[in-house]
Order: structure tokens, then C-alpha cells, then sequence
């Protein structure tokens, strides 16, 4: 038995077409406009603050003090620095929700007009929160809320339908690899939106939201006149035709048979010339699909570390080193470069083996040591720096993976048939899960954090780093299993 190679049948990349790069391109900046909106917001959060206030907190404007006293929104900048940390936890609570409910809609109506929709609408509820209501110097802290439980539920349409399409282009052989590096689109957005943010600032916080929400508009309708579904919306033939002809790449790398060997590989959606057409599944069938509720429950307690360091990097770098707060910035950035490169090499060994767990479980084990270290980091900011690389690397990296590759896994193993009409819904379960536990640790860390200090938060990312892998021993364990046996009979054979 040979060593499984993704390259067989000619290289990997040498078997894409103009349009598989098209889509890659296009959904890869259609999510990095969605998290360009988002960082936009966190980046703008302190002029918001002074403009929420009155004007003996508010040296940014000219306005007579009656005036402030009695159109302000809060008495303090430490009360509006609450509220907008509040309208982050009411945004990620309603992105959850709406994942699991983007899921079933985008496995039922057309995933372009989804994305391109999900796109325009939250463009222009951000237009309206940010900007129109600074223009009309309208303030009130209901319609801030409505309008930002609105937007977390029009953005959770984003990953879900943009997996999906991924996993209708792609097959298992180097989906690992392929969705290591597209999975890099929510840095980019970071980057993006930043970027965006910072070189219209000097104008006032509305035009940031401005900008951000007119590029993600335009991106909406690019998306939607442009975005091909499948391969087979212009007669090309689909991951299933493609992945019979292979010998090795059709044996899913999620399986839940007890003996793998008595798998029976040579499954397909097609009798004769005949192809069955299936339905899209429902929310309880995706959830009992194997790996789909241990991935969750996995992605919960790992997303919750990894947008905790999201959120509160910057922060920490200037509270704890006294750092200036652009500096705190910019080195935060190294973070994600980590995550970036973590999810791609991680995505090809995993291709390589044709597993993930066990990859997931070694960096996961390196990720506890690794918070260890970060946090006895030492007042440097180059020495900070690669620690915060080496953590993202084994954090978000792990991250990425589900999130993408482990996704589309899921959705396409062979109790579906080879289906695509399960890939949105499984996408949104696994990310919905993962987006509760990222808001709930919101809250769990700055509650951490004002009582027992930071040393203790990083005790708490070891615990929820912990859980990650235990949630998915047994799959560790049972693919742990496999490769072990699938070595010895490559030994005995020779």
C-alpha cells in the first residue's frame, strides 16, 4: 500500500481552471469585505466614544455645553466605552443565530444571491449606523442596537454561503492546502479594513463607515453578477464525477465506520445516466452527521480563544506594557500572520495523511505550551512578537482549518451521497456554535481579567484549549488508530 500523495494524477494546482480561480479570488474578498466592516467598528470605537459624550469629555468638537446636555448619549467616556463593548456581544450573539439559520437558507435558494444580498444589506445598515446617523446627528442607543443585531444577522450569511461554494470547486484531495490559504480572507479583511478606516479618520468616524460600507456594496454586486456556484452552472463536471475517477482521494477524511477497511469507497449520486437529485437536509439530519456536533462543540471553545485575542490583544499590549496604543496595533498584527501561515501548512500535512484530527490534536498541544510561554512574555517588543506568531500559528491555525477545510468536510462525507445541498447547513452549525462561545468569552474575560489579572485569563485559554481537543478525542483517536494500521501494512508489505 502506497503513502497517499495529493499530487497523483498531475500536480495539484495543475488540475485548476481560470475559473477555479475566479471563485477562490471572489469569495476570498467577499469575506474580507464582510471582516473589513467589522475591524472598522473596533477601529473607530474611541472617536465614537468622544462623540457620544458631552463636551467637558470631548475636546474633538466645538458645541456649546447645553447642547451637549441634552442630545449626549452617556455622561462619561468609561460608560460609552460599555456600550460599545456591549453592542460587540449583541453582534456576535445575533451572527450566531444567524449562521445556523444562513446555513438552511443558503442550502436551499441560490448561494449567489445569498452572498451578494447578505453583502448589500449589511453595507448599508453599517451606511446607516455610522453615517447617516452622525450626518443627521441623530443619537439613540435603541436604534444603535436594532441596527447592529440587524447587521450580525445579514453578515452571518457570509462564511456559510462562501464554504459552500469553495466546497462545490474543490475536492478532498488538497482542500487542505487550498482552503489553508483562502481561510487567510478574515486577516485580510483586518488588514483591509484598517487600512480603510485609518486614511479617512482624519475626516470624522462617519466617513470610515462611509468607505467600508461603499466598497462592500460594490463587492455585493460584483459577487452577484460574477460568483459562479459549481462547475456545473457552465457544464464543467462536479467534485463527485471528478473524485470516482480517483483511487485514493474518494475515501473521506470524515468517517464514522468503525472498520474503515470494510468502507466501501465506490459510492456515487449517479445510476446509469441517471443522477438522483437530493434535498437539501435538514437542521437535525446535519446535526447528527458524524464529526458535526464534536467539531462544534470543539469550535466553540477555539474560537472563543482565538477572537479573545482578536478583541483584546491590542488592549492587553498597552495595559499590561504600557505600549502606545498604535504600536499595540500594528504588533497585534502578528498574530494573524501566524494564523495565516499555520492554517496552510497544517492544511497540507493534514491533505498529505488524508486526516485532520491528529493534526488538529498536535497543535493544539503545542498551542497550550505556547500560551505558556506568551504569557511570561518579557517587556520586548521583537521577542512579543514571536511568541504572538508561534501562538497564532498553532491557534489560529487549528482555528482556520475547522472553520474552512473541516467544514467542508463535514458537509460532503458519504451518508450524504456526495450532496452539496448539506455544505451551508453544516458550515452554519459548526460556525454558529463556534460564534456562541466566542461571545460568551467576551464577557468571561474582561469579567477574568478586572478580578484576577491577565496570568489568569491565559489560564482560562488553557482550559478552553484543552477542551477543544477533548471534545474531539475520540476522533483523534479512532483516525489515530487508522494511521498506525495503514503504516504497519505499508511495512508488511514491503
Amino acid at each position: 500500500m502506497a503513502w497517499p500523495n495529493i499530487f497523483q494524477r498531475g500536480t495539484l494546482f495543475s488540475r485548476f481552471s481560470h475559473h477555479h480561480v475566479v471563485v477562490f479570488l471572489l469569495t476570498f474578498f467577499s469575506y474580507s469585505l464582510l471582516h473589513a466592516s467589522r475591524k472598522t467598528f473596533s477601529n473607530v470605537k474611541v472617536s465614537i466614544s468622544k462623540q457620544w459624550t458631552p463636551s467637558a469629555f470631548n475636546k474633538s468638537i466645538n458645541l456649546p455645553v447645553e447642547i451637549w446636555s441634552s442630545n449626549h448619549l452617556f455622561p462619561s467616556a468609561e460608560e460609552a466605552t460599555l456600550f460599545l463593548g456591549t453592542l460587540d456581544t449583541i453582534f456576535l450573539f445575533s451572527y450566531a443565530v444567524g449562521l445556523f439559520i444562513s446555513g438552511i437558507v443558503g442550502d436551499r435558494l441560490n448561494l449567489r444571491w445569498v452572498l451578494s444580498f447578505g453583502m448589500c444589506s449589511s453595507a448599508l445598515v453599517v451606511f446607516v449606523f455610522g453615517t447617516v446617523t452622525e450626518w443627521l446627528h441623530f443619537y439613540n442607543k435603541g436604534l444603535y442596537c436594532c441596527l447592529w443585531i440587524v447587521n450580525g444577522l445579514l453578515q452571518s450569511t457570509g462564511w456559510p454561503c462562501v464554504v459552500a461554494v469553495m466546497g462545490n470547486w474543490f475536492g478532498k484531495a488538497g482542500r487542505g492546502v487550498v482552503f489553508g490559504l483562502w481561510s487567510a480572507c478574515a486577516s485580510v479583511g483586518n488588514i483591509l479594513g484598517a487600512c480603510l478606516a485609518s486614511s479617512v479618520l482624519q475626516y470624522g468616524y462617519e466617513y470610515a463607515f462611509l468607505v467600508t460600507a461603499a466598497v462592500q456594496f460594490a463587492g455585493g454586486i460584483i459577487i452577484f453578477f460574477g460568483l459562479l456556484v459549481s462547475p456545473e452552472e457552465i457544464g464543467l463536471p462536479g467534485i463527485e464525477a471528478e473524485e470516482n475517477f480517483e483511487e485514493d482521494s474518494h475515501r473521506p477524511l470524515i468517517n464514522d465506520a468503525e472498520n474503515e477497511d470494510e468502507y466501501e469507497p465506490n459510492y456515487s449520486i449517479q445510476e446509469g445516466s441517471t443522477i438522483t437529485q437530493v434535498k437539501a437536509i435538514s437542521f437535525y439530519q446535519a446535526c447528527c452527521l458524524p464529526g458535526v456536533i464534536p467539531y462544534s462543540l470543539a469550535y466553540a471553545c477555539l474560537k472563543l480563544v482565538n477572537y479573545s485575542f482578536f478583541f483584546w490583544l491590542p488592549f492587553y499590549l498597552s495595559n499590561n506594557f504600557g505600549w502606545k496604543e498604535a504600536e499595540a496595533d500594528k504588533l497585534s498584527i502578528w498574530y494573524d500572520v501566524g494564523g495565516i501561515i499555520g492554517g496552510t501548512l497544517q492544511g497540507f500535512i493534514s491533505d498529505v495523511l488524508q486526516k485532520r484530527a491528529p493534526v488538529l490534536a498536535l497543535s493544539l498541544l503545542l498551542a497550550v505550551g505556547s500560551l505558556v510561554g506568551y504569557s511570561r512574555s518579557p517587556n520586548d517588543k521583537s521577542i512579543n512578537a514571536l511568541l504572538m506568531a508561534v501562538t497564532g500559528f498553532f491557534i489560529g491555525g487549528p482555528s482556520n482549518m475547522i472553520s474552512s477545510a473541516i467544514s467542508a468536510d463535514l458537509g460532503r462525507q458519504e451518508l450524504i451521497q456526495g450532496s452539496s445541498e448539506a455544505l451551508a447547513t453544516v458550515t452554519g452549525i459548526v460556525d454558529g456554535t463556534g460564534s456562541i462561545g466566542a461571545a460568551v468569552g467576551q464577557y468571561l474575560v474582561s469579567l477574568i481579567q478586572d478580578n484576577l489579572g491577565w496570568i489568569w485569563v491565559f489560564y482560562f485559554f488553557i482550559l478552553m484549549t484543552s477542551c477543544t481537543i477533548l471534545f474531539i478525542s475520540p476522533l483523534i483517536v479512532r483516525e489515530t488508530c487508522y494511521l498506525m494500521q495503514r503504516r504497519q501494512a505499508h511495512v508488511l508489505s514491503e
